[in-house]
């Protein structure tokens, strides 16, 4: 639904946007949040956006706590390996034993609610590449509990390139995991992969440029012109892949929305003693919106297809880079689905681009292996690809 907001909620949203530090960005979400009417078009922004307060207020006691010399322990977690998954739950989900099964870290929780109180990294080896995976404090999904950490570890979902929602099978795990989903839909995060996605980059200079490369359901190229002037937004490249409506753009200006894939996983199938397939049907809801693991992180049943879970659902690929009569690289490039061997030349090294020839693939994307190919040929999964350049 359209958020239909007036001149000065859009210029106070402006000033929000434009503000450098911590302090202002308080300071001008709290005018916009004032300024913005009340009713159902605006229910969802209302609440990241007081979200999103609590959040910048927390980050400022951080930073006053440090000026002090008092600081503790940090909740933000460095990406590292191919692709960064967070691990959310409820109090005693079993997610703190499913991360230890996975990255071989020592499980020593006392099976006691809340005792992870600062997120875990670990890594999960996938054939050949890394996941890492994070233990967070649990979350209790679906109730008015609010914990101290609530807003850092949806900070951490939000930044993170894929979710876990570990639910447990003897204690619905079907109603858990949908509250887990509203829960993060009202915070912006969506596990469902949307029809088409939207991306804004702004200029100096221009003017305004569609790139559509699929359709706008409810709206015209002018519709679109005119939201972004009335967010005095001039000049900017928007690229519209799939299906989208003028809601979905401008969403992207409120940056209020963002897509995370994700995983629910029940867990302590080993203890469940109900009737499989009626509990199966309650999670067809569930299924809709994320593909779902059955497991025992106790008995191990399961864990052996998370790793391809993962990777099925970043829609990445690896890629092999090779020197000229030289030996394959044992450590793959990971790149995006779609990812042609310009990414991959640029990955290397802009020299590389810059005196491009031409390359050699072998592999799935070509119709015989060393076929010859130019920067725009497309990648498959396993491809080895050789450069030839200048110099």
């Amino acid at each position: 639904m359209p958020t239909n907001l007036p001149p000065e909620a859009k210029a106070k949203w402006l000033k929000f946007t434009e503000a450098k530090t911590v302090e202002e960005k308080i300071a001008a979400l709290e005018e916009f949040i004032s300024s913005v009417p009340k009713h159902k078009g605006t229910e969802n922004l209302m609440y990241w956006a007081t979200r999103r307060l609590s959040q910048l207020k927390e980050e400022l006691e951080e930073q006053r706590k440090k000026k002090g010399g008092s600081s503790g322990p940090k909740f933000y977690i460095e990406k590292s390996g191919a692709a960064q998954v967070v691990i959310l739950g409820p109090p005693l989900s079993g997610k703190s034993l499913l991360f230890s099964r996975l990255t071989g870290i020592p499980y020593d929780s006392p099976g006691i609610p809340y005792t992870t109180r600062l997120p875990k990294p670990g890594m999960l080896k996938f054939e050949n590449i890394y996941f890492q995976l994070i233990d967070t404090p649990s979350i209790p999904f679906g109730s008015n509990e609010r914990i101290s950490w609530y807003n850092r570890t949806i900070g951490l979902a939000r930044n993170a390139d894929t979710l876990f929602i570990v639910v447990d099978a003897t204690n619905g795990p079907d109603s858990m995991a949908m509250s887990a989903i509203e829960e993060l839909e009202e915070n912006g995060i969506y596990l469902k992969k949307p029809k088409g996605k939207v991306e804004i980059i702004r200029g100096s200079r221009g003017g305004i440029n569609l790139v559509i490369n699929g359709k706008i359901i409810d709206a015209t190229a002018d519709d679109i012109k005119k939201m972004l002037k009335e967010y005095k937004i001039d000049h900017a490249i928007v690229k519209v892949w799939g299906e989208v409506s003028l809601d979905d753009i401008e969403a992207q200006i409120l940056e209020n929305r963002t897509y995370r894939p994700g995983i629910v996983l029940v867990n302590k199938m080993d203890l469940f003693k109900g009737d499989l397939n009626e509990m199966m049907r309650r999670m067809e809801t569930v299924s809709k919106v994320a593909p779902i693991i059955y497991i025992s992180a106790k008995t191990g049943l399961g864990l052996e297809s998370i790793g391809r879970h993962i990777f099925s659902s970043l829609d990445i690929i690896r890629v092999y880079t090779k020197q000229p009569n030289g030996d394959v690289a044992e450590k793959p490039l990971v790149l995006r689905k779609g990812a042609t061997v310009r990414d991959v030349a640029e990955s290397v090294h802009s020299r590389i681009l810059k005196g491009f020839k031409y390359a050699r693939v072998y592999g799935k994307s070509v119709k015989f292996n060393g076929e010859r190919v130019g920067l725009d040929h497309r990648l498959e999964d396993g491809d080895v690809v050789e450069i030839y350049s200048k110099g």
